[in-house]
């Protein structure tokens, strides 16, 4: 991938993500103390950003630096991924996520995540703005939901959805790996 390529993904990227999280140009600037016209200009892919204001951008919008690292590949088409194309986000305690959709300002959005045994999102229940839904793929994965931590354990075949702000973590604490089709708003 040339420069210009490049800068063209990561333009696409930091759009897709601003536009998931439900923060306007004007937000983000204020957050990281540049101009909406210089935002603006990263976005469309006509300036790039420095590594200061790439670390402020994952600050504002609540990703790790790394995340802006790992750039898909161009795809030739724009509203199909194809395996090799795919980004895939690592995280703490055994958990994998990879993005199936090929954008993230769609009505919805797919994650293929991946649990190794006894990974989880951790200790603390996590409450996202989305509604979301999961089919377990393979294995079993355990889901704690509400304030009296109501648990459930899925085997494959069995779904979920839960409302926008609804409290949850979830686990798999099996011997063997778990694998979720998640869909969220």
């Amino acid at each position: 991938m040339d420069k210009q390529e490049e800068m063209a993904a990561l333009a696409i990227l930091i759009h897709d993500l601003r536009k998931h999280k439900k923060v306007t140009l004007n937000e983000l600037a204020e957050r990281i103390g540049r101009s909406v016209g210089f935002l603006s200009q990263v976005e469309r892919g006509l300036s790039r950003p420095t590594v200061a204001d790439l670390t402020a951008i994952s600050e504002a919008l609540d990703v790790p630096t790394t995340y802006f690292y790992s750039l898909a590949k161009p795809r030739a088409l724009r509203w199909v991924t194809r395996p090799d194309e795919r980004r895939t986000l690592y995280f703490a305690n055994g958990i994998t996520d990879v993005l199936l959709s090929p954008n993230m300002h769609g009505a919805f959005n797919l994650l293929d995540s991946q649990l190794e045994p006894g990974a989880s999102s951790g200790e603390r229940q996590m409450s996202d703005r989305s509604e979301q839904a999961g089919y377990v793929l393979e294995g079993e994965l355990t889901l704690w939901q509400g304030d009296d931590e109501e648990s459930v354990t899925l085997q494959a075949g069995d779904a979920f959805q839960v409302s926008s702000y609804a409290r949850l973590r979830y686990a798999n604490q099996s011997d063997k790996p778990c694998r979720v089709l998640w869909v969220y708003n």
